[in-house]
Formats: C-alpha cells, structure tokens, sequence
C-alpha cells in the first residue's frame, strides 16, 4: 500500500529518479540514502526554540528567561553543511528543485510529529518579503515553501494575512540587537483578517536569533491566535557551538 507521503509525491518528484545531491540513483525524492543519512539532522534541541542543545525535552536558558511567544519550533536540520548551502542556492539562486526537496523533507518531518501528538495547524503563514527584495529575488522562499507544505500535508494557505510594512537591511548581516531593532515595526496583519481562536503555524527558511519567529507570533497572539507554532528547514546553533 502506498503510503501517504507516496500517494500525495507531486508528479515531477516521481519523474526523478537521480540525487540531487551526488547524482545517484535516488529514492522515493531525489535523495539517495546515503546523502540523507548525511544531512545535519537536529537531534537534542530546545523544547521551544530548537536552539540545538546536548539534550531534548528542556527549555534552554533563554526561553526559561524569556519564554517565547509562539510554542514550539519545528525544524529538522542543524544549519550546517550541506543544508546550508541548498538553501542559499534555493533562496538566492532560484534553484527551486533544491527548495522543493528540502520543502518535502519538511512535510515528512512534520507528518511524523503529528503523528507523535503534535497539535495540526489551522493555517499556514509564510513570513513576507519587503515589495523591494520581492522585486529583486522574484519570489518569496517562505511562501514557497508554505505553498508545498500546504499541498503534502492538506493545510491551508494564507500568503496575504501578513504584510511586511517597512524595508530595513538584510537581517543575516545584523547582529540580535540589531535585528530586533529592524523588525520593531516591519510587520501588520492585513486589514479585516480575524485569527481569534486559531491555531497559526509560520513557515520561515532558518531560524537564527528567533527575532522575526517573536515579532510575527506577537503580533499573532495579540490579535487573538490560540497557538502560534514556527516551521522552518534549520536551526542555528549559537555562535561558537560546533
């Protein structure tokens, strides 16, 4: 009997026989198992934020200080080689094929943490790009990536609730502080949408200070979201962890 992930595979997928990574003969994706075997999968994180830690199933120190807005952050992979590099070619060289795979990774990542009594999302939200980086890239990773999320895993989409408002620089140059500054008031929930009672999940490329995860879920649960979860293919760990 085929299997859920099987059945729901986009035509393209099965069509695909060779690794996207070493060229191989791939499997059900076009991923060998060697090569996924390979990738940094996360293993003892934060409970809340995933920030990578020798253990699972505690908070770290600074979700104990300062619990975080949203619930939880799923993530499947330590950024690191090679998840690192197919993210920046998926997300800065338009290499969709990459994003795409690592998208699907992502849905059976999340299909076996419903499975494991992870509340299921209501909505889907894609964190949005400011109309001039939209312009210059010529998409928007995030929506992307909710787009083939939504499809695998039948959960709706909504790419308009969430409308980034003011443009600052590139938050990867900007140190923690930095970056909360930049995104103060970078982001609105678009006129006329009522999240009160939902349960929102937003879907992001890599979390790495957790700054746009706080603001986004903020503002969510100020506007009455129930729950506000964060999916994202990576997690960074602290400067200096190895």
């Amino acid at each position: 009997m085929l299997t859920l992930f099987a059945r729901l595979r986009p035509a393209w997928l099965r069509q695909t026989p060779r690794c996207l990574l070493c060229h191989g003969e791939g499997g059900d994706l076009p991923i060998c198992a060697d090569c996924e075997t390979e990738l940094p999968w996360l293993a003892g994180h934060c409970v809340n934020c995933a920030l990578p830690l020798p253990t699972s199933g505690l908070p770290c120190g600074d979700c104990l200080k300062r619990p975080p807005p949203f619930e939880r952050v799923e993530a499947p992979w330590r950024y690191g080689f090679p998840v690192d590099s197919l993210i920046t070619r998926f997300k800065h060289q338009a290499r969709w094929p990459l994003g795409r795979l690592l998208g699907e990774l992502l849905a059976q990542h999340l299909e076996q943490a419903f499975n494991d009594g992870l509340p299921r999302p209501d909505v889907l939200l894609p964190v949005p790009l400011a109309a001039r980086r939209l312009r210059q890239r010529g998409f928007n990773q995030a929506q992307m990536l909710a787009r083939w999320l939504g499809d695998t895993l039948g959960i709706p989409v909504q790419a308009d609730w969430l409308r980034r408002v003011e443009d600052g620089p590139p938050q990867q140059h900007l140190d923690a502080a930095a970056r909360r500054r930049n995104l103060r008031r970078a982001f609105a929930l678009d006129a006329g949408v009522n999240v009160r009672g939902l349960h929102l999940a937003v879907v992001d490329d890599v979390l790495t200070t957790g700054t746009t995860a706080h603001v986004l879920a903020r503002a969510l649960k100020r506007a009455g979201a129930a729950r506000v979860d964060v999916y994202c293919l990576a997690r960074t760990p602290k400067p200096g962890d190895t």
